[in-house]
């Protein structure tokens, strides 16, 4: 059966920190998080390249505040996430999964899912059915831990894993890049597909911008690496709702 139209819990966190913003000028205002949002489905790199339209790699990367990482009291059950946060039936892996489908699949009761097929950009792989399908936070849980979020309150954290502001927060890739990935930064793990790379470092980059989330000095080198070798990269445009 078609999926009805979804509404989505926009994060809450106030984001502050205006000397990045004017510098990099990346970041909107983040709308009430009652508002129904919707985008277009993203279906191949071609198209999210198209969509490229924020600050150069290389400038973003070199606002981004170098620190050491905290790991110390993490869990992942601090980040509560595949919460349903619109009450549709749908909860947000299922949502990531609709959205993102580029031949769409069949919705069954409690929004089960089954055919369709997807691009994972990660191995330039298309999926049939979304059992052999993961949900990524392309800045993983633990990482943003490390980074910032063990300050946040648990309101803060379930905002973060279950973001659907942005399309290029959370990605269904296949499930062997995705566990080879772990909780692995860009210094330690990049997409197999080398031509991703840029996209990954440009998303990568968004994120930590858009949540305030710090890298350490390996993870600037990597990202200073992969500007020079993505001279024209540019950062996704905000505001792409899903």
């Amino acid at each position: 059966m078609p999926h009805p139209p979804r509404r989505h819990n926009l994060i809450s966190t106030t984001l502050t920190g205006a000397t990045l913003l004017a510098s990099v000028t990346l970041m909107a205002a983040i709308p009430d998080p009652a508002a129904a949002v919707t985008r277009p489905a993203q279906h191949t790199f071609q198209a999210a390249a198209q969509r490229a339209e924020g600050p150069l790699l290389a400038d973003a990367v070199a606002m981004l505040p170098v620190a050491g990482e905290r790991r110390e009291g993490y869990q992942r059950t601090s980040f509560r996430h595949w919460v349903d946060a619109d009450r549709d039936g749908c909860n947000t892996r299922a949502e990531v999964l609709l959205d993102e489908a580029a031949t769409p699949p069949q919705v069954g009761a409690g929004c089960r899912l089954s055919g369709g097929q997807w691009y994972s950009y990660y191995d330039d792989q298309y999926v049939d059915g979304p059992a052999g399908l993961d949900v990524d936070h392309l800045v993983p849980l633990a990482e943003a831990w490390d980074s910032g979020a063990y300050d946040w309150t648990a309101g803060q954290r379930q905002d973060y894993a279950n973001d659907l502001r942005e399309p290029w927060h959370l990605v269904a890739v296949t499930a062997r890049s995705n566990r080879s990935k772990a909780d692995q930064d860009v210094a330690t793990w990049q997409p197999p597909y080398e031509p991703a790379r840029c996209r990954y470092a440009a998303e990568w980059t968004a994120i930590k911008i858009r949540w305030q989330l710090s890298i350490d000095p390996a993870e600037q080198q990597a990202l200073t690496d992969l500007a020079d070798a993505c001279p024209t990269q540019r950062l996704p445009a905000t505001g792409e709702q899903r």
